[in-house]
């Protein structure tokens, strides 16, 4: 069985959306927030950090794009992602990488931008330049959906609910809806789907 270290309001959103999606059952451990980690999860989290996938032989994964991309490999038949070797595939990887190395770092930043200046006094420029990048990922993105229902293939897949994961964590929600229309039309679809709509109640990742 698979279990899910996560939390609310954490990247665990899109693995646990995986894992329902894919109708396979799990174990889900809440790890709460504290700057005192429990060594057990650090053993499995070395950076102290959710989601944590524990496969069933043992092994765990981080990374939440990674564990999607496993997860949708490991179970083709629940369409988490185009087929392996469909040509929407490669539009799959090439968005998961984009947002989860564009997007989520700049996230990050915004929100634990004391992490990443070693001047006291440098915080509001890491803040300030985070939602630049975030602003600049999310046009492209945007541009991609231009025209199309889904952001890859012709179905609901992981990348689109990655993705309104990510536009949830802008510090600025209205203006992110009237700067990006077209993902903002994927996000009102997504926030109908009675999956994430449960979801959300224990996330909060958008007001209900």
């Amino acid at each position: 069985m698979y279990k899910l270290y996560t939390r609310p309001g954490s990247g665990g959103f899109v693995v646990e959306a995986a894992l329902a999606l894919a109708n396979v059952p799990f174990e889900q451990i809440d790890v709460p927030r504290s700057d005192r980690p429990d060594p057990v999860f650090l053993a499995v989290s070395p950076l102290n950090q959710v989601p944590v996938l524990t496969l069933p032989d043992g092994r765990s994964m981080t990374e939440s794009a990674a564990i999607c991309i496993l997860l949708a490999e490991r179970h083709p038949g629940a369409g988490l992602a185009p087929a392996v070797d469909a040509p929407a595939r490669a539009d799959f990887l090439r968005w998961m990488a984009f947002m989860s190395s564009v997007l989520y770092p700049a996230i990050l930043r915004l929100y634990y931008a004391h992490r990443y200046t070693i001047d006291a006094d440098g915080t509001k420029a890491v803040m300030q330049a985070a939602i630049a990048e975030m602003d600049r990922g999310f046009a492209v993105l945007d541009a991609a959906l231009k025209g199309r229902d889904w952001l890859v293939g012709d179905g609901l897949s992981l990348a689109d609910i990655y993705l309104v994961m990510l536009i949830a964590w802008h510090p600025d929600i209205d203006r992110a809806r009237a700067a990006w229309p077209d993902i903002e039309r994927l996000w009102a679809r997504l926030r109908e789907h009675q999956l994430l709509k449960t979801l959300n109640t224990s996330h909060e990742m958008w007001p209900g």
